[in-house]
């Protein structure tokens, strides 16, 4: 009896329907549709990436040429600036030519005035450095000078004006400095 329990096992049953085979076709497998998942995934991802990286390349791209857009821009601004200067420094340069100095002096104090203007419509401010305590952040000691009237340190002399744009210094102040 034992041989005919094996042999029952063994023959499949003839009502039974035939099962297809799972390696026939690679998608019928959960591993197969998981791969292919995965596949279509990463392409997905690939793709992105690809995409990503060429949107970051145009951004970059437009980036520099606004940049340089820009600084081309602030140049011609500041140049358009500096013209009316430079006309009135050529009439200042014709009217020295006469006997009248008083007229070079009224054309040499406009263009001061003018420059003074375009300087503080950039933002640029002097150094208020007479009276001041020395600092040598702002200040350029090249002289010092024995003074019973001022402070030790005290400046008593600018001798070049310093400039500074916010809290950036352009130029120090060449000053003459107290010594007691």
């Amino acid at each position: 009896m034992p041989d005919d329990i094996a042999n029952e096992q063994e023959t499949p049953n003839a009502t039974a329907e035939p099962v297809a085979e799972p390696v026939a076709e690679p998608s019928a497998t959960p591993e197969a549709a998981a791969l292919e998942a995965l596949e279509r995934e990463k392409s997905v991802l690939h793709d992105r990436l690809l995409r990503t990286a060429a949107e970051f390349d145009n951004y970059r791209k437009r980036v520099d040429r606004e940049r340089r857009d820009q600084a081309d821009a602030i140049t011609a601004d500041a140049l358009a600036d500096l013209i009316p200067i430079i006309d009135d420094l050529e009439r200042a340069l014709q009217a020295s030519t006469g006997a009248d100095t008083g007229s070079l002096r009224k054309g040499v104090e406009l263009i001061h005035r003018q420059m003074l203007e375009l300087l503080r419509k950039r933002g640029v401010k002097p150094i208020e450095a007479v009276g001041a305590d020395f600092d040598p952040r702002f200040h350029e000691s090249v002289a010092s000078e024995a003074s019973s009237g001022h402070r030790d340190g005290e400046v008593i002399e600018e001798l070049r004006r310093g400039y500074v744009l916010g809290d950036r210094l352009l130029r120090p102040a060449m000053v003459k400095v107290a010594k007691a």
